[in-house]
């Protein structure tokens, strides 16, 4: 019996070793993002080596050692203690690679590679139009159903900064604005920390957010929706045609009105459409005796219906300037099937958990796990993912995974440095 039990046990060992890849030594002494992204038959991982380099790894799906490339040393490429200082990657219709990142209202960080699917040719460069692009934060990567690259970024600073859209021409491998003005513009007196346009099942590009007052992140405000076919021309969730930029003072995209210190924060919701391809959200915000709660609003008879679908006996108090540890968090919001919503998330005190939300937005069942921190093998290192920006071309799912120390307001941390992580490529 031991005997067919140690085969068993080393059977699984052997298959978690095949899923998975040790791509490098990183750093672990506070919470930053790394990226992955597959494209086609190759996949691409942008991260901070040991030495807090930033550094670019490269892979065939069908070789099991990624090749590593580390950028030039400089100010930008070094990271600090910043964790708003993610780096990320993005690859043209023409298989060239772009990256950016290390940037919190600073001057643009932006590489190019001079060859296609070459990261050794990667190469500073430093404008992309050469407006608005002396205090970029939050860079992204996307690529349109049309197959075009696009880049976006807050111009500005928390409680006073405009989102910018670039459009890459792969012909004259050059950017352009992809709007003559701003997404969305806080007016000199908010900002909107909006999310990444998905292309759902209907067709339509989706994107969320939420207005910040100011630095504080209690002082975020008013959940907000719009809808676009191309990018450029914006609908209400009714199909009202938008004027942009989008300002505070558009109150149709308000999904959820929740004011200031009402327990909403950037990050702390997700969307997906329902089997009728109607937008829906779930979002935490404090509920009328002061405890943080989860809300799940669905856009269904021409107004947003929002329903509470915990009664949790706890308030996260969060407040001030800088990256903060979340006590909540939301990891997905998917449709399971035709009449089910499945939330998955984090809590400090009640642990990880599934709610299962019914079509008429009633919770239909709760599962907990233990009640413990998201910690990772070591003491005070938290288990960190990345989830893939592309798809991959062997049907697998991937993911990366390392460990870190948590967010520490962009300060240094008092704790001493642990030793670095490793960044592993899980296969599913």
């Amino acid at each position: 019996m031991r005997f067919f039990a140690a085969i068993l046990l080393l059977a699984a060992f052997s298959s978690y070793a095949q899923n998975r890849i040790e791509i490098d030594k990183v750093w672990s002494g506070h919470q930053v993002g790394f990226s992955l992204l597959s494209d086609g038959d190759y996949q691409y991982v942008a991260y901070y080596n040991s030495e807090r380099r930033m550094t670019v790894g490269q892979r065939k799906l069908n070789e099991n050692k990624f090749n590593i490339t580390i950028l030039p040393k400089s100010p930008e490429t070094i990271l600090g203690w910043d964790s708003h200082n993610y780096v990320t990657i993005g690859i043209d219709s023409d298989g060239y690679i772009h990256l950016s990142g290390n940037m919190h209202a600073v001057p643009l960080i932006y590489f190019k590679g001079d060859k296609p699917r070459d990261i050794s040719s990667l190469k500073r460069v430093s404008t992309m139009t050469g407006k608005e692009e002396l205090r970029c934060t939050y860079p992204q990567f996307m690529t349109t159903k049309d197959g075009n690259l696009l880049f976006t970024y807050r111009d500005g600073g928390s409680g006073n900064g405009n989102q910018i859209y670039n459009l890459y021409n792969s012909k004259s491998k050059k950017w352009t604005r992809l709007l003559d003005t701003p997404l969305t513009d806080g007016q000199g007196q908010m900002n909107a920390y909006i999310s990444l346009p998905k292309l759902g099942s209907d067709g339509y590009y989706h994107t969320s957010w939420v207005w910040r007052d100011t630095p504080d992140c209690s002082t975020n405000h008013d959940l907000s929706y719009m809808k676009s076919p191309d990018l450029i021309n914006w609908y209400t969730a009714k199909n009202e045609a938008l004027t942009l930029p989008i300002t505070a003072n558009e109150k149709r995209v308000i999904a959820d009105p929740t004011q200031p210190k009402g327990g909403l924060i950037n990050g702390g919701f997700r969307f997906c459409l329902d089997k009728d391809k109607k937008p829906t959200f779930v979002f935490h915000k404090y509920d009328s005796s002061g405890n943080i709660q989860l809300y799940c609003s669905r856009f269904e008879n021409n107004t947003w219906n929002t329903k509470q679908l915990t009664n949790w006996d706890y308030r996260w108090e969060f407040s001030g300037n800088g990256s903060i540890n979340s006590e909540l968090k939301i990891k997905k919001l998917e449709l399971i099937n035709q009449k089910n919503f499945e939330v998955s998330f984090w809590h400090i005190k009640y642990g990880n958990g599934k709610i299962v939300v019914d079509n008429s937005l009633t919770v239909t069942d709760e599962i907990y796990s233990e009640t413990k921190p998201e910690s990772g093998v070591f003491n005070k290192l938290i288990s960190q993912k990345a989830n893939d920006m592309g798809h991959s071309t062997d049907g697998h799912s991937y993911e990366l995974q390392w460990e870190s120390l948590g967010k520490n307001r962009d300060k240094e941390s008092a704790l001493p440095t642990p030793p670095p992580s490793t960044l592993f490529l899980i296969k599913h």
